[in-house]
């Protein structure tokens, strides 16, 4: 099948390292056909300047969606922007791929669901972070628990962080939005992914920092609490946590507890950094892409039947970030179904929702049933 042809709206950090690059790399599946940059520059633009290329540029999202041979939109511009342009892409009948949060709302999220179904087109929330190193070691691990004698048997607590040492505001749009939409939306997204739907939320959000607009918080720590079950033989809770004055490197990742060992984690998947500094889009094919160096490995800690503790080193799997990509073409041309399922998507609004529910009103929240 020919390749498809694909606008992506937005050449800021988000565009120009996690859309763009991976765009361009997979040229049997995708077209480049243009770009929309509000003020390009006199010498052709940001994409065609940094990698090279010569694509179209527009001004206005209106002349994009009038292009009939466009068949994928990319949203990756401020969130504010992402359920008009969303809604007004697939109203148009374009496939779309939107940068998270997907919206600002949950409800925003079930309408552009909904809408996508009835127009029988493909609606991708951009979870990338589902193929970082660490979490696909970590998925891999507990795929492996009944066969391996590395086993965290069954999780009682399952701890995942996103810290950074960052005293001043970067003076972005991000800024304005919070890191509880920012971040947040990858460790919660994560933590569905592996555990579903929780049936509790406790969140204690703030402005830890005391800069900015005091509504905007930039630390959070949320509980998702998941009962016993058939097949949780203990409750579990996880801590998902963000903090912008964390003084440590490596930055821990997760410590993940069960009935059998811990698995301790730090250092941050290294695919965003390498993405920025890469020359050319097919350098993500390279061997060292995505490969964590060995010095922030994972480890797991089991007690053996003598009492002593042992500890493991966990090789770490390889990033990949192109999947998501070569999901998104396959779902499109029907050969596969999407692998971030917008229930999901629509789950991991409503517990950011509910978190700052519970934080405002200093009380654990009952998560309703979600309807799609």
């Amino acid at each position: 099948m020919s390749p498809i042809k694909t606008s992506i709206l937005g050449v800021g950090l988000a565009g120009l390292t996690f859309h763009v690059p991976f765009v361009l790399a997979l040229p049997e599946l995708f077209q480049l056909h243009s770009v929309l940059e509000r003020n390009p520059s006199s010498d052709g633009g940001k994409v065609n300047q940094r990698f090279g290329v010569s694509v179209k540029i527009y001004t206005s999202l209106e002349d994009i969606l009038k292009e009939p041979e466009i068949e994928l939109i990319i949203v990756c511009t401020p969130n504010s922007t992402h359920y008009p342009f969303a809604k007004a892409a697939l109203s148009a009948g374009k496939h779309v791929l939107v940068d998270k949060p997907v919206t600002t709302t949950s409800a925003e999220a079930r309408e552009l669901g909904e809408l996508a179904k009835a127009k029988n087109l493909v609606l991708y929330a951009y979870q990338n972070r589902r193929w970082d190193s660490d979490f696909l070691t970590l998925r891999r691990l507990l795929g492996d628990a009944a066969s391996s004698p590395i086993s965290l048997g069954d999780l009682f607590e399952f701890e995942s962080h996103y810290d950074r040492y960052r005293t001043d505001l970067k003076g972005s749009w991000k800024d304005q939005n919070g890191i509880t939409w920012d971040l947040g939306s990858h460790l919660i997204d994560q933590t569905v992914a592996l555990f579903g739907r929780p049936e509790k939320v406790t969140g204690f959000i703030n402005n830890l920092r005391g800069i900015g607009d005091a509504d905007v918080d930039d630390n959070f720590t949320i509980h998702l609490h998941y009962p016993r079950s058939s097949i949780r033989p203990y409750p579990l809770t996880a801590i998902l946590r963000a903090h912008m004055l964390s003084v440590r490197i490596p930055q821990l990742r997760y410590v993940i507890r069960g009935s059998k060992g811990t698995f301790t984690k730090y250092g941050l998947d290294v695919q965003e950094e390498q993405t920025k500094a890469i020359a050319k889009p097919n350098e993500v094919f390279k061997d060292d892409y995505g490969r964590e160096p060995d010095s922030i490995q994972a480890v797991v800690e089991n007690m053996s039947e003598s009492g002593a503790v042992t500890r493991s080193l966990i090789p770490s799997e390889k990033g990949a970030y192109v999947e998501l990509f070569r999901n998104l073409a396959a779902a499109i041309r029907k050969r596969e179904e999407v692998k971030i399922k917008w229930d999901e998507v629509i789950t991991v609004l409503e517990i950011i929702e509910s978190a700052y529910r519970s934080s405002q009103e200093g009380r654990t929240v009952t998560l309703g049933q979600v309807s799609v």
